[in-house]
């Protein structure tokens, strides 16, 4: 991976050659170096395999120009600006830099809503941090330095946590008749250790002086399966830093495939249509949220009338146990930035207060047209200038496919850190002991809204660790497949009983955005049997 150095030039120079051009009135140059190193495991008691696959990579860097150009009769008295964008991979020289330039001017259109380029002043009152300390991003010098080695020996790392797990397990030597009988019930490890190495460098008309960053990320996805019982199981983790990578997703995927067999219990189970008390897991909290939530609280949407919270800013929304906040900038967690892609201060900005709607996520772009916009108020339901703070540009970044810093694309609203909190947050007996019946939903799949975003509907399925609660305890599992959720968030979320007390770092499939989520009970969720 290119040095941070030679990011750093790169801006610097492309940025003096773009202000150079008569043509153009204002420039941004964001300059990226990425890599994405994964290893794949693919073991099989039953059937000769590697275990775990040769690592592959895949390394990109380049540069993105934002330009906005003098209009070609000249300047005129009326809102817009004439913008585009334009990026040069693999070359950062002067001449991929004119390259970029020539792509954005052949881009360029004229946008009546654009009023400038981020300045420095836009990200005022400055986000809250913790008293004394500074913002940094989640950065491990050596997981930058990392080679096919280390990353093969997480893979072993996750293979050995796997099988020790199905060794150990009580449950699997009873199916199996003992240990030498295990590997015949059909083990099956599969999954992903991901690293994720970023290095980026930004410069503008209105931020000259070079801003860089730097992060990694570490994380694991795992599903083990006992074939022979038609059992599955998941596990995952994501850190910033090599230290904390231990391999135990895939012993917890193990140990979840074993109790989907449901021994005790006589097998897995069926549940009937109806509507019950639930305990949603940290991975179905994650994709209820990102997918059908989070998109309501952002400020282009409430832009563009499109947010089930519109005119609400400032007022009761869902259930007073719940807050929610994205700190792009905390020190210590693992999606953490210093800077954003537009070069302003990473910090939090709090969405959910106690169940207030306390602010929006936003780019620069959209604070910047919705301060300027005369049904502002309105759409807000306050004042936009008193509201600068809870809508401040602290989320413009600008991700790659599964991650990174993507210099190819312009900045849009990006979440980092996603950060779930409850009031009173339970341990996960006393979750389940309040609950008293109903079912335990641990992961899920193809969440998405319907009837649009404004109505707050989704549907998902059950896909596994997911399992009857009965007199408040977790029994036999719930077969995977046979249940679809069918319910509105906004009702879901408004009839909370209760918040875990221990929030799981949670990353969706191809993504780098981290939700902090605990387990969360509600009340009336409706399933639907398959």
């Amino acid at each position: 991976m290119l040095a941070l150095n030679t990011l750093r030039a790169a801006a610097r120079e492309a940025l003096a050659f773009v202000a150079a051009q008569p043509e153009v009135a204002e420039a941004e140059v964001f300059v990226a170096a990425d890599a994405n190193l994964t290893v794949r495991l693919n073991y099989t008691s039953h059937i000769p395999s590697s275990g775990v696959e040769e690592p592959k990579s895949t390394e990109n860097h380049g540069l993105g120009i934002r330009a906005v150009f003098h209009p070609p009769g000249g300047e005129s008295d009326a809102p817009g600006r004439l913008t585009g964008f334009g990026s040069e991979p693999s070359d950062l020289s002067l001449a991929g830099a004119a390259r970029a330039l020539s792509k954005a001017r052949a881009a360029a259109v004229f946008d009546a809503e654009f009023v400038s380029l981020p300045r420095p002043e836009a990200n005022l009152p400055a986000p809250s941090a913790p008293a004394g300390a500074a913002s940094s991003g989640g950065y491990d010098p050596a997981a930058l330095r990392v080679g096919s080695r280390r990353l093969l020996g997480a893979g072993w790392q996750l293979v050995e946590q796997g099988l020790g797990a199905f060794q150990s397990s009580e449950d699997l030597l009873s199916l199996a008749g003992g240990p030498d009988g295990v590997a015949g019930q059909g083990l099956i490890l599969g999954g992903d250790a991901v690293l994720l190495q970023s290095r980026m460098a930004v410069a503008s008309t209105h931020l000259p002086r070079v801003q860089t960053d730097q992060n990694t990320l570490i994380m694991s996805f795992a599903t083990a399966m006992v074939e022979r019982q038609e059992s599955k199981g998941s596990g995952w983790s994501v850190s910033s830093h090599l230290a904390d990578f231990d391999g135990r997703s895939a012993a917890e995927a193990a140990r979840n495939s074993v109790a989907a067999v449901g021994l005790e219990y006589g097998g897995s189970r069926r549940a009937p249509t109806g509507r019950y008390r639930v305990v949603l897991g940290p991975q179905p909290v994650t994709e209820i949220l990102e997918w059908v939530l989070l998109p309501g609280l952002q400020l282009e949407m409430f832009y563009a009338g499109a947010s089930p919270f519109l005119g609400k800013l400032g007022r009761n929304v869902l259930a007073p146990s719940l807050s929610i906040y994205e700190d792009s900038g905390q020190p210590g967690l693992p999606g953490s930035r210093r800077i954003t892609d537009e070069g302003l201060p990473a910090g939090r900005t709090e969405l959910i207060r106690q169940g207030q709607l306390a602010g929006l996520l936003a780019d620069y772009y959209n604070y910047q047209r919705m301060l300027n916009a005369p049904d502002a108020r309105q759409k807000l339901g306050a004042d936009p200038q008193a509201a600068r703070a809870a809508i401040a540009p602290r989320c413009g970044f600008r991700p790659g496919n599964g991650g990174g810093r993507n210099f190819a694309a312009p900045p849009g609203i990006v979440p980092c850190n996603l950060v779930i909190e409850g009031q009173d947050g339970l341990p996960n007996d006393e979750l389940l002991r309040r609950v008293g019946h109903g079912i335990y939903i641990g992961r899920i799949w193809y969440t998405y809204p319907v009837n649009g975003i404004t109505s707050g509907d989704f549907s998902g399925t059950i896909i596994g660790d997911s399992y009857l609660i009965e007199n408040g305890r977790l029994t036999a599992p719930i077969k995977p497949n046979t249940l679809r959720m069918n319910d509105n968030v906004l009702r879901a979320l408004n009839d909370i009983i209760a918040l875990g007390a221990v929030r799981r770092p949670t990353v969706r499939w191809s993504s780098d955005q981290i939700t902090w989520a605990p387990e969360i009970a509600i009340d009336n969720f409706q399933l639907e049997e398959i």
